[in-house]
């Protein structure tokens, strides 16, 4: 089944998040300063949540792009690309310094969604409209959120402020791997014999 590799990808997210949780988040979460002597926190940072209901947040939305991904038969490269799109996330963080804490799938989770709207788009039909539905809905989300403006946001109904830069980077990451990924070798017009 094509979506497996994407499934695992959306469960391993969620689980690691899960194994995560009761670990020191100092020694793992997003610091700008730290991260040129400690790498993996392009990564570790994913997993990091501040409170249950930050990681609630987050285990569903893995849980809904793990079922968009097995309608929409999002397979090895689709992860692949996901998997491109999580150290990417992170360091698009870079661009704003100022935010000296990050922590969280947010970021990532906005990369898989991009990364199966562009899949969709790619496809004829219904799907081609499913593909730009989900887009329009990432842009228009993004630009409410202002990702530009202040570092982190209070949002009505958590418990833990907001970074809407992470979901800016998320989508950008999503879209380089994206096509970093799905690059299709295009092959020539003119019949084999020559013309």
């Amino acid at each position: 089944m094509a979506s497996r590799v994407w499934l695992i990808l959306c469960a391993a997210l969620a689980a690691l998040s899960l194994l995560a949780w009761p670990l020191p988040r100092d020694t793992l979460d997003w610091q700008p300063d730290l991260v040129a002597m400690q790498p993996w926190r392009a990564v570790s940072a994913a997993f990091v949540h501040w409170t249950p209901l930050h990681l609630a947040a987050n285990l569903a939305g893995c849980a809904v792009l793990a079922l968009l991904g097995l309608r929409a038969a999002l397979g090895q490269r689709e992860a692949l690309a996901g998997l491109l799109a999580l150290p990417l996330t992170q360091l698009g963080l870079l661009l704003r310094p100022e935010l000296s804490r990050f922590a969280g799938l947010s970021g990532e989770l906005h990369a898989l969604a991009t990364i199966a709207a562009l899949a969709l788009l790619t496809r004829p039909g219904r799907e081609r409209w499913v593909g730009a539905a989900i887009a329009l809905g990432l842009l228009t989300k993004l630009a409410f959120e202002a990702p530009l403006g202040p570092p982190l946001r209070i949002t009505p109904g958590f418990d833990f402020p907001v970074a809407p830069f992470s979901h800016l980077t998320g989508a950008l990451a999503g879209a380089i791997a994206w096509g970093l990924t799905m690059r299709r070798i295009k092959r020539s017009a003119r019949p084999p014999h020559g013309t």
